[in-house]
């Protein structure tokens, strides 16, 4: 691939305009798809501000239980799949979904949903299409924080609810088209007037799955600049990462992505890297770029100190669906990505799912599959298996943005739910070496996907390895015959099959499973935009690293007595006045010991009721 973007991102970027509902005929505002139910089966509708309450889990007045005994007969007879060839082959035939223009089919003829059940669901994926045609329409997704929810806006301006926000989203693009391209052709250079040659991209969960996903599945085998990730607090991994890049560090753009430029782990990973550039002598601000919500502590920051760049974050996108916007795609055009194709692939796939016709909508049968698989509330796990080595982390990805949206306490009505839909995977055939044992005859308690990739090599480079048969008809021959043995032995899986990994169909995967997983949490009657649990983890590691700091003043005053005066586990917990936290407190000294920043005078960590502790060292400034 040549080195220069320029046409990667200078073409203009028109996807489909249309507006979604047009006409009377429009099969949303006047969705006579579906033929309804009596209308005592129909879900109760969303009660967005509603106040949490506990309620039995066999209450009959749960909402959103499936209605009919269909679920209950489904285990109680353990119903085989079907397994004639010939009704498999007609089953195939009638749910197969293909978009042509993008080279992407749909099988879910192996999930063993029936006719009854899909016409069960036509009340709840009415619902839920038009929830999802009022969330890009603008409205308040996230009822939480108050949030609209537009990532989808994001490949199609147009659909932005005001003249404002279009600007928004097309000038950052624009910005982002720019200065990769000036980056890429030396226009832009580094502080001693060389091209730049790696990116070093510093952020973490959908800061950093995203943009990983796409450089593993689309960077081209020499990029014109080289992308590392710092993607944790882990020392080692930030000093490996840093190491790795050796005296190109003089040349490597930095680019630290966080929304609100308070994350730890992207600040620590910063604070880091900025120490590498001081120690090598190096200006960080003339290779610094950031991409965060503007006004915020690392806009302010980067726009006081000069950085190279700022991009932003928008409020309304959040970090697991912001791979369309600067987050993804300046990492992405960096590399030499086509990321107008990968915009317009989006773009065409969102038109795609927009539809209410289920058959013809694949996020729709993909939540209808999900649903039917794992009995509407995640009894059974998600097997992603891509056959494409390219595109080994996208089970990675899939797993923040289906786990994070739908892995929830309480449904919209407040009730406790405890939804969710667990995602893990590797990649084929090697997954045919680990873990297809267990698939094929262990627990039962999963169903599959299969990502297929048709092309195997570029036109013209293809061989046989033995008369008739190429390195690639072997990969071909693993994923149809694990998806055959998985069947016959009652394992039901998807096959979500691209004609080859291009932006394009990237950016179409992306959208695909962004929008069923918006669809399957309004059939299940949760929000699918926020993430509470996440922020009570963040809240309980800041407890944690405050009750450190009372450990170091209670050890820094007995360091500081003549003679020093070592402390069992108890009496720090006592001098802190936290007992009850014991156990806490013996987790951070032995931490602190292991890195040598604390003396065990005696005992050892085996035997904590042995243990006393000092710090070696009077730092009363530090911690007093």
């Amino acid at each position: 691939m040549a080195s220069s973007i320029s046409g990667h991102c200078s073409h203009t970027f028109t996807p489909q305009t249309k507006p979604i509902f047009t006409s009377p005929k429009d099969p949303i505002l006047n969705p006579t798809h579906f033929t309804l139910l009596p209308k005592t089966l129909n879900p109760r509708p969303l009660a967005l501000n509603s106040i949490a309450r506990e309620i039995p889990s066999s209450s009959s007045s749960l909402p959103f239980v499936v209605s009919s005994s269909l679920m209950e007969e489904k285990k109680k007879k353990g119903l085989g799949l079907e397994k004639d060839p010939r009704v498999l082959w007609g089953r195939y035939v009638d749910w197969l979904y293909q978009h042509k223009e993008l080279g992407l089919y749909l099988d879910v003829s192996r999930i063993g949903f029936t006719d009854e059940f899909v016409k069960e669901m036509e009340p709840r994926f009415e619902m839920a299409f038009e929830k999802m045609r009022e969330l890009e329409n603008g409205a308040i997704a996230n009822p939480d924080e108050r949030r609209m929810v537009g990532h989808y806006w994001l490949r199609n301006s147009e659909l932005a609810p005001n003249s404002f926000l279009k600007a928004q989203i097309e000038n950052a693009l624009d910005r982002v088209c720019l200065f990769a391209d000036e980056v890429v052709s030396g226009k832009i250079r580094t502080p001693t007037g060389e091209r730049f040659t790696q990116v070093l991209s510093v952020g973490i969960g959908g800061s950093a799955l995203g943009p990983q996903f796409v450089a593993e599945a689309l960077a081209p085998d020499n990029p014109p600049l080289k992308i590392r990730f710092i993607d944790n607090t882990d020392p080692a991994g930030i000093d490996h990462q840093i190491a790795q890049l050796g005296q190109e560090l003089a040349s490597t753009l930095v680019v630290v992505i966080s929304k609100s430029g308070g994350t730890p782990e992207t600040r620590n990973g910063l604070l880091e890297v900025q120490k590498a550039f001081r120690e090598a002598g190096l200006e960080f601000a003339k290779q610094g770029v950031a991409i965060t919500q503007e006004n915020s502590l690392l806009d302010k920051t980067a726009r006081i100190e000069g950085w190279l760049a700022r991009f932003p974050m928008f409020d309304w996108v959040g970090g697991r669906t912001s791979e369309m916007s600067a987050v993804g795609l300046l990492p992405a055009a960096l590399q030499g990505i086509d990321i107008k194709e990968m915009l317009a692939g989006a773009a065409l796939m969102d038109e795609a799912t927009r539809t209410t016709v289920l058959r013809n909508n694949p996020s729709a049968l993909l939540a209808l599959c999900w649903f039917w698989a794992s009995d509407g509330v995640g009894s059974k796990d998600m097997v992603v298996l891509p056959y494409k080595d390219s595109l080994l982390l996208f089970s990675r990805y899939l797993q923040q943005l289906v786990m994070e949206s739908l892995g929830k306490e309480f449904d919209l009505d407040g009730n406790k739910v405890n939804q969710g839909l667990t995602v893990y995977g590797n990649k084929g055939s090697t997954d045919q070496h680990a873990y297809i044992q267990q698939l094929r005859e262990g627990v039962h308690n999963f169903f599959a996907t299969f990502i297929e990739v048709l092309r195997d090599r570029p036109p013209g480079h293809d061989w046989e390895l033995e008369p008739g048969v190429t390195c690639g008809d072997y990969l071909f021959g693993m994923l149809q015959g694990t998806r055959s043995a998985l069947y016959a032995n009652d394992r039901e899986s998807i096959t979500v099959t691209v004609k080859e990994v291009t932006p394009g169909s990237v950016g179409a995967m992306i959208a695909l499973y962004e929008r069923a997983v918006g669809i399957y949490a309004f059939l299940v009657n949760i929000n699918a935009y926020h993430q509470p649990g996440v922020e009570a983890g963040k809240k309980a590691a800041a407890a944690v690293l405050a009750l450190q700091k009372r450990v170091l003043a209670v050890l820094t005053e007995a360091s500081c007595k003549e003679p020093v005066e070592p402390l069992t586990i108890e009496e720090v917990a006592d001098h802190c006045h936290s007992p009850e936290d014991i156990e806490m407190i013996y987790k951070i000294i032995a931490h602190m010991a292991a890195n040598d920043r604390a003396i065990i005078a005696e005992g050892s960590c085996g035997s904590p009721r042995s243990m006393k502790v000092f710090l070696g060292q009077c730092n009363v400034d530090d911690y007093v």
